[in-house]
C-alpha cells in the first residue's frame, strides 16, 4: 500500500496508479477538472502516463459553472 496526500486528505492506494485510473476509481469526470501532482499541473494528455508514488500530492480541482 502506499499512501498520496489528495485535496489535504490522506488516501491509502493498494499500489501504483497512473492519474487517469485514480481519478476513475473515485469517480471524478476528467473533463471537468484540474489536476495539481506536487505543485506542478498535469496535463489532460499525461493522465494516463503519470504514476502516483508514495507520499505524493495531488490536489484535484473541479470547475463549476454559474453566475
Amino acid at each position: 500500500m502506499i499512501t498520496v496526500h489528495v485535496n489535504g486528505k490522506a488516501k491509502q492506494l493498494t499500489g501504483e496508479l497512473t492519474v487517469a485510473a485514480f481519478l476513475e476509481q473515485e469517480n471524478y469526470k476528467a473533463n471537468r477538472i484540474a489536476v495539481e501532482l506536487n505543485g506542478a499541473i498535469v496535463p489532460k494528455a499525461t493522465y494516463t502516463e503519470v504514476l502516483l508514488h508514495q507520499d505524493d500530492t495531488l490536489e484535484v480541482v473541479s470547475f463549476v459553472g454559474g453566475g
